[in-house]
């Protein structure tokens, strides 16, 4: 628009120019029609251009419309798309927010647990109880439960001392007396780092003292010659006291074999067990062996008297059936002339009915 307006200017400058040097009516009429058919002609271009430019932005008006229109779409359907897939995050971190709420309260809980634990283990006699508890659940996982020919719980021996348990391993092993220790107090002392090491170091001689007490205690009730095996076993139900021992005081492992005791945790007592219960099954199936072989013996000899009779039965059935196609030949031998006789005295009485 602003070239039209432009050009227009220019043509009217030119007009006047011509008009001011050129005093000519005749050059002026010129001039003058020339410029009213320039001026319609212009007009026409500018209606035409208007009506070119109006489609031109009806057009461009048109394809931006269709063009938002498909943004818009799109930009819908990703927004569906993203929100359906926040919704399912969403979603799926709530239930890992529930899964981790149920989480917490198992471990407060279970902290809780432990607490009321720590409280029990604190008090000797309790742990006591508590050890008793754990050995017996160990032998009846391996042995099963009331099995009163391989094990017996609180056991009473002839020189009236009461084990926590006795396993009546046969020989050569004989029964051997389990019995549970739990030295706690000390060993909490020795191995907690916050502690002055004085205190830590006067804590481990009690310990050691503590448990080759124990050792003392069970060598002398629990090993009775002729009556129990030449060796016993000391339970500690806590893992970590049995690692402190085997990884920081071998003095007082040298000191146990001495005593023929041997120191056990849950883990290597129950392996200790399952290696005797393979052992009883061996024995066990040793006996049934020899008892298996002197069966077979006695069958082997039955057969061989079975073998003779029925040799003898065979024998007596081969002459038997001899006899019977003896017989048998006999029969038709004897069958065969009283047809031939049967033959001839028919012909002879049709010959004589015949005459």
């Amino acid at each position: 628009m602003e070239y039209v307006l432009l050009v227009l200017l220019i043509v009217v400058i030119v007009l006047l120019v011509l008009v001011l040097t050129k005093k000519d009516d005749h050059v002026s009429d010129k001039v003058h029609r020339l410029e009213n058919s320039f001026i319609k002609e212009i007009g026409d271009f500018k209606s035409d251009f208007s009506r070119t430019l109006n489609n031109d932005f009806n057009l461009l008006g048109d394809k931006i419309d269709h063009r938002l229109n498909l943004i818009y779409n799109n930009v819908n359907e990703r927004l569906d798309e993203n929100f359906k897939k926040t919704n399912q995050t969403f979603t799926s971190i709530l239930e890992r927010l529930s899964k981790i709420d149920e989480a917490q309260k198992h471990i407060d809980d279970l902290s809780k647990d432990i607490v009321n634990l720590q409280s029990i283990l604190t008090d000797k006699k309790s742990r006591g109880i508590y050890g008793e508890v754990n050995l017996n659940t160990i032998m009846v996982n391996i042995f099963g439960a009331n099995n009163d020919k391989i094990y017996k719980m609180q056991y009473t021996l002839p020189n009236s001392s009461i084990v926590d348990c006795i396993l009546f391993a046969p020989s050569p092993l004989g029964s051997i007396a389990i019995d549970s220790k739990f030295p706690l107090e000390n060993y909490r002392l020795m191995v907690d780092r916050e502690i002055d090491q004085k205190v830590r170091d006067e804590a481990s001689k009690v310990f050691k003292m503590d448990v080759k007490r124990h050792i003392d205690a069970i060598s002398s009730k629990y090993i009775i010659p002729s009556v129990t095996a030449d060796q016993a076993i000391m339970f500690l139900p806590a893992e970590a006291v049995f690692a402190e021992i085997n990884a920081y005081h071998h003095d007082l492992l040298d000191y146990a074999n001495r005593k023929r005791v041997w120191i056990t945790s849950p883990t290597t007592l129950i392996s200790t067990l399952t290696t005797i219960q393979m052992i009883i099954k061996n024995l066990e199936r040793d006996k049934y062996a020899s008892v298996i072989h002197q069966e077979l013996q006695l069958l082997d000899g039955e057969f061989k008297r079975y073998k003779e009779r029925w040799d003898k039965l065979s024998r007596s059935i081969d002459s038997v059936s001899k006899d019977v196609k003896d017989i048998h030949t006999t029969t038709d031998k004897i069958t065969k002339r009283f047809n031939s006789i049967n033959q001839v005295e028919v012909e002879e009485i049709e010959y004589k009915e015949e005459e």
